[in-house]
């Protein structure tokens, strides 16, 4: 057999049944993906000591409210950008939003002044909703991943109030 005809036979009988494997595979896992990029609608994020959550921002309205350091209550206007939105997809992807359980950490009593994040997203199919609390003491890893997602998300905030200018 020549050199030529061994490479044919090499491609049909091990490349191209392994291409084939690997589309048949993995089409069906990224087509059904519950949370693409594509399908996002919007995202509400929430947080501060207890019950009263008077920093808030939702991505649909675009209304963020937010204490400042002066004690008073800011009203403002700001929208996401496609680059921004894709930035916090990718990101609660890396950190794996997705897998996160629905609360982390529990409702401590009156007495304690706790932290509480509430993070949601929206997308056509699904949303996910994470309700932490700051006096979390389970696994660690699991709190941090939190707070890193916590903090993605109030930079990223930060930076488009920044750029809005107002």
């Amino acid at each position: 057999m020549s050199t030529k005809g061994k490479k044919i036979f090499l491609a049909i009988t091990i490349i191209l049944p392994m291409i084939i494997y690997c589309y048949i595979y993995y089409k069906p896992i990224i087509q059904n993906a519950p949370f693409r990029k594509a399908d996002f609608v919007s995202m509400q994020f929430s947080y501060g000591l207890k019950d009263t959550l008077e920093n808030s921002y939702n991505s649909a309205t675009g209304a963020y409210q937010y204490v400042n350091s002066k004690d008073s209550v800011l009203r403002k206007k700001v929208f996401l950008k496609s680059d921004d939105i894709l930035y916090l997809h990718r990101k609660a992807n890396e950190i794996g939003l997705w897998n996160f359980p629905d609360t982390i950490g529990k409702k401590s009593d009156k007495s304690k002044a706790v932290p509480r994040y509430d993070m949601t997203f929206n997308y056509k199919e699904k949303s996910k909703h994470v309700v932490v609390y700051g006096d979390f003491d389970g696994n660690p890893k699991l709190l941090d991943a939190a707070m890193q997602m916590r903090k993605i998300i109030q930079e990223t905030l930060i930076q488009v109030e920044k750029r809005s200018g107002k």
